[in-house]
Parts: structure tokens; sequence; C-alpha cells
């Protein structure tokens, strides 16, 4: 029964477009004149971070061609959409095929981004899982929400709003668009959030698809393989690109490891003051951000002294990207999501609780975190599709849009019994 102090919420879903005006634009153009460079120390490249030379030049091109405006009106190709769930303004586009043959059905799929990302990674594959090119695919409607805390979703008020509580919100949207059953595709945070989902709810989510799996528990099987996998790799399914990943489990690997994961330590523990400088400084965020998008498509790319960053991705969606945070302030609640999670520890709750949904993983070979099939087996336990991808690396849906539109395909067509 409700008290006389509790009111019901709004379901009411509005009508959203992103907007800019003359002084945004002008702002940001101040910030970035009054930014003061330091020089990189020579033959760095990207060791140190983002080289500053490089950075320069980025920041020349935004400051005097890059076009807002444009990107603006490309945003708003898609619908977009508010609703107020447990109290925060959730974000999200709805993409539907626009030529759907006559009796035929879409099938829903909610696609989740992560950080430093956005809704905006899944531009370049929406098109083609909602006007597939073959009359034998599937056809989706997409929906990609913002994390609450990112872009345009609001930002939590209160503390402990971790990825458990972002996959509650995120359900209650997909009912409260009429969806009894669905689809649910991650990488990042959005494939914790999408496996959390599959976890509370095993019936209304029909499939789940990543392309991140970072084991969230051990057992004696893993353990094992761990230790005697790279001497009988057979015994365990292990393949070469398992074993080079994974082994030698000594000093290189956990040095390779500490280099990516210092951001991590900041977020997970003083996200708020790291954080002011970056929402103050469009240089200093674009650096912050794009770095990942260089160390974390390949590793390697830290040896040259552009990042490798035009390599795979354009500057005008990059920066695109680094605009929705910066014009919506929203790096410093995007990085607090670290400090809810793992503040839980290294095995939270949701790590005890098995996930009985039918799972497609792609393995993409620059992944951050490697993760064999037996690994991804004991936490996923109806692994019906396991590829290794040929190439790609974190940001998979950005980078390769037509190998991870394939992997959602064949993994959804093996669910729905068409293959």
């Amino acid at each position: 029964m409700r008290t006389p102090l509790e009111s019901p919420e709004d379901d009411s879903i509005r009508p959203f477009r992103v907007e800019t005006t003359q002084e945004e634009i002008d702002d940001l153009h101040h910030r970035i004149d009054r930014t003061r460079p330091v020089p990189s120390v020579e033959d760095t490249q990207f060791h140190y971070g983002f080289n500053s030379c490089y950075l320069q030049k980025v920041v020349l091109y935004w400051r005097n061609d890059f076009d807002w405006r444009r990107q603006v009106d490309k945003l708003n190709q898609y619908p977009h959409f508010k609703t107020k769930i447990e109290g925060i303004d959730v974000h999200y586009i709805h993409a539907k095929p626009k030529n759907l043959p006559k009796g035929a059905c879409s099938i829903p799929l909610m696609m989740v981004h992560g950080w430093p990302g956005s809704f905006y990674e899944f531009y370049g594959i929406l098109p083609l899982l909602t006007e597939p090119r073959s009359p034998e695919d599937i056809a989706f409607e997409v929906i990609c929400p913002s994390i609450p805390g990112y872009g345009y979703s609001e930002a939590p008020h209160k503390k402990g709003f971790d990825s458990v509580c972002a996959a509650r919100v995120f359900l209650k949207l997909m009912k409260r668009l009429g969806f009894s059953q669905f689809y649910t595709q991650g990488g990042d945070w959005g494939s914790i959030i999408t496996t959390n989902m599959a976890q509370l709810e095993p019936k209304i989510v029909k499939g789940l698809h990543i392309n991140f799996a970072p084991p969230f528990k051990t057992n004696l099987t893993m353990l094992s393989s761990m230790l005697l996998g790279h001497y009988f790799p057979r015994l365990f399914g292990f393949t070469h690109h398992d074993i080079t990943r994974i082994f030698p489990l000594g000093q290189k690997l956990i040095v390779n490891r500490l280099k990516e994961s210092g951001y991590m330590h900041i977020q997970a523990t003083k996200p708020d003051t790291a954080g002011r400088g970056l929402n103050d400084s469009p240089v200093g965020l674009a650096a912050y951000i794009l770095e990942k998008f260089s160390t974390w498509t390949d590793h390697t790319f830290s040896n040259l002294e552009d990042g490798g960053l035009q390599m795979h991705f354009c500057l005008d969606d990059l920066l695109t990207n680094v605009m929705i945070y910066w014009t919506t302030s929203s790096i410093i609640p995007s990085m607090r999501l670290y400090k809810e999670n793992l503040s839980q520890g290294l095995s939270p709750p949701y790590s005890k609780i098995p996930v009985l949904v039918s799972t497609g993983l792609a393995m993409f070979p620059n992944e951050l975190v490697h993760t064999p099939e037996l690994w991804a087996r004991q936490n996923y336990q109806k692994l019906v599709n396991y590829t290794t991808m040929p190439r790609g690396g974190h940001f998979a849906a950005m980078e390769e849009p037509e190998l991870m539109a394939q992997d959602i395909q064949k993994f959804v067509k093996i669910v729905e019994g068409k293959m």
C-alpha cells in the first residue's frame, strides 16, 4: 500500500534531440585557446601516455576544422528518447528497420556501451543490424541506452549505483517499451551490465552476446589450467592464441596489466579528484579518453608517435565521443561506476549467481583481457557460440562493425533455431 508521501513514477516516454548553441562552442574554443602545451620527452611515442606533439595536431583540428553542429545532426539521425526510471532520467536511442517485408517481425536487441565510450560507438553497426543486406539475415530493432551518469542519461544522486543497479534500470526500460523477451549485447561495462540483466531476469533475456568476458569467479578447473595449460594445452582446449595471451604467468604479464590499469585504480578510489580537472579542461579530457582508443585497440600502438588513432577510427567520430562527455559534464559520474562496483571487492555478490541464459562470446584478439573458451564456460553455463575473431580490439563494435554484426547474426540464429 502506498504511503501518502509516495507518488507513482512518471512512466512517460519523451522524445529528445541533441542540441548545441554558439555559446557552447565558443566556451569550448575559449578553453582550448587557453591550454598550456607541455612537450613530450624525446622518443617516448605513447609510452608516457598521449604524445604531446600529436595531441597538439588533434587539438588544432578540433579547434579549427571539427564541425560539432554537423555531428549533432549525425547524432540525431536516429530517434532519441528519455524516460524516468527509479528517479533517473534515462536516455536511449531506438533504431527500427525501415523496410521490413510484409508480415515479418524485427527482433529487439539492447546494446550497452562501456567506458570511455558512449551510445555513439554503435552508429556504424546500427544500419547493418536494422537493414541487413541478406534476406536470410535477421532484422533487429536496436535500443542503445546511455548508462546513468554517462552522456545524456542523468547521473545517480546517491552512492551505491553499480552495474546491477544499471541492469535493473535497463530491464525496466525494456519492459516499459513493451518487450517480454529480447536479446542483449555489450562490451566493457556493457558486458557486465548485460550479464547482470541475464542473471536478474533469465526468462526475459532470451540471449546474451558479449565481446568482453573477464572471469568474475575462479574455480579448480581454471586454476589447474593456469598452472598446467602451458605444458598440456590440448588437455584444456587451449589454442595457440590462448597460450600466447595467457602465458607466461610471470613478470611480463603482470607489468603489462599494470600499465593499462592505472586509470582503474584512480577511478575505483578517488574518481572525483582526477575527474574535476578533466571536467574543466577539454584538452585534458580528450587526452584521457583518446589514449584509451589507442592502446586498447592495439597495445603495439604505444610504439607510434600518433598512437595509431586514425588507423581504425575517424577523428571526427573520436571527437564526437569526447564531445558527448564534454557537453554533458559526465566524465566524473562515468568514472564513479568503477568506485561503486570495485568497492564491493574482487568478488562482487553477483559473481555467485550462475548465468543460465544462452550466451555468445566474440573474442577479439587485441582485447584487454583474453578469456579462453574453457574459462568462459565456467561463468556462462549455456555458451552456445564462442568465436575467435580474426582482428579487432576493445572497441569492437566501432572498430569492426561488420565482424560484430556477423557474429551477432550467427549467435541469434543459433538461439532462434535458424542454424
